[in-house]
């Protein structure tokens, strides 16, 4: 129930602008007020440049994702670790890893699985940087980057489609995992893209394509299914799956590596995958050659959010899909920008909202009304809360902030319902 959107990166103006660079439905029946949260500080995920943050939190309190640290081998340069957050404790999984300096934990599922894409100790075979590394500024190893599943320590490659010829692709990201195992990412096939901006743009130059892998573990029983595009779309990836089997992502073409997505797609259309066939879920009027149109959410009762292009390529704002109708979720009041994340089964939609001048905030919708989460939590609070990444059924945000006595501190944070504050827990 959740997805990968605004990692921070460089100012929080030059984030933003990165994105625009490259980038009468029914309503369910919910809860009539909005509770109050508490807000505990995961700690650190790197400075106001790095892309460190939380990505997912499981049905029990799980927390996957980033922190970028001080390469302890060159000062000068930054490397990112993987992690899973468990209460107070943290759990750094790059090491061993999969050889390579760099990792990220995307998902996280109840059993303690988390996957993600790691650097590998193989050359890149056509000099690509599938994991961005080089694109964001961390220590580079310049060799593969493969999607990974994580289970009591052990982490294990996953693997790719292949061409024709049988050759396997280079590269693949795993993007999240189910409570049954099953892993929505992208893979590379080993087929020449030609949407490919070329090497002065970009080093990307092979297809990947949306997949799921299932029975992930053990090891020996890994299956790997590619998803269709649409429209002949040569690029697509799943960036969400639900414990149902479906997953939602987006199809488009290859394009330069976007820092805020952290993928080298150009999203042209938001796709649901169910039952074996991709649906269309439209857009907001764009055409998605401005911040694109994707969907990087769903829960277990159909419903699916992301982000869309508006008419005219003005704007970005985050959507509601269900049933077949999609809605504009709009923004918080003043701002220019949004962008739908995750969603819960009771419809709880979290995402970001963001000012004309590219100051992000959490937001959550409820009956399609707009909240600024910081006026959910307590005012003494150390964190202006960024953006709003996941939500569990306890009701659990995960996202990441900004310290106000620091702002150029960025930190992961859990939010709590308040019991009794409005959600009826």
């Amino acid at each position: 129930m959740t997805s990968i959107q605004f990692a921070p990166k460089w100012s929080r103006a030059a984030r933003l602008s990165l994105a625009l660079a490259t980038l009468a439905a029914p309503v369910c029946t919910l809860a009539q007020s909005t509770p109050k949260y508490t807000i505990a500080d995961l700690g650190p995920v790197g400075p106001s440049w790095s892309q460190g943050q939380p990505f997912v939190v499981s049905g029990n309190g799980l927390v996957s994702g980033e922190t970028v640290l001080a390469n302890p081998n060159n000062l000068a340069q930054w490397v990112s670790h993987g992690v899973v957050w468990e209460g107070s404790s943290t759990k750094i999984i790059n090491i061993p890893g999969l050889g390579g300096p760099n990792n990220i934990a995307f998902g996280v599922n109840l059993r303690g699985q988390a996957v993600g894409q790691a650097d590998t100790e193989t050359p890149d075979p056509n000099g690509e940087d599938f994991c961005g590394s080089a694109a964001l500024g961390l220590t580079h190893s310049g060799n593969t980057c493969e999607p990974f599943l994580w289970q009591n320590g052990v982490t294990f490659a996953l693997p790719r489609l292949r061409n024709s010829a049988g050759k396997e692709g280079s590269n693949g990201a795993a993007l999240q995992i189910n409570d049954f195992g099953m892993v929505a990412g992208m893979a590379e096939n080993g087929e020449v893209d030609s949407t490919c901006p070329g090497v002065a743009v970009s080093p990307q130059t092979i297809e990947f394509k949306p997949v799921i892998w299932m029975k992930p573990f053990p090891w020996s029983q890994v299956r790997l299914q590619e998803l269709a595009t649409v429209d002949g779309d040569p690029d697509g990836i799943a960036f969400a799956i639900n414990d149902l089997g479906q997953a939602v992502g987006a199809s488009g073409n290859c394009g330069p590596f976007n820092a805020i997505e952290q993928n080298n797609l150009t999203p042209l259309h938001a796709v649901l995958w169910r039952n074996g066939n991709a649906v269309d879920l439209g857009n907001l009027g764009g055409d998605g050659k401005f911040a694109g149109i994707y969907a990087t959410g769903l829960n277990g009762e159909g419903q699916v959010v992301g982000t869309s292009d508006t008419a005219g390529d003005a704007s970005f704002h985050g959507f509601l899909w269900q049933q077949g109708h999609i809605t504009d979720l709009g923004t918080l009041p003043g701002d220019a920008y949004s962008s739908a994340v995750s969603i819960s089964n009771d419809g709880l939609v979290l995402g970001v909202s963001v000012s004309p001048s590219f100051s992000p905030r959490a937001a959550l919708w409820r009956n399609g009304t707009a909240t600024d989460l910081n006026t959910l939590v307590p005012q003494n609070t150390a964190l202006y809360l960024e953006s709003a990444c996941s939500i569990n059924d306890k009701g659990e945000i995960i996202g990441f902030a900004a310290l106000k006595s620091n702002p150029s501190e960025s930190h992961a944070y859990l939010a709590k319902p308040v019991a009794n504050s409005g959600d009826g827990d």
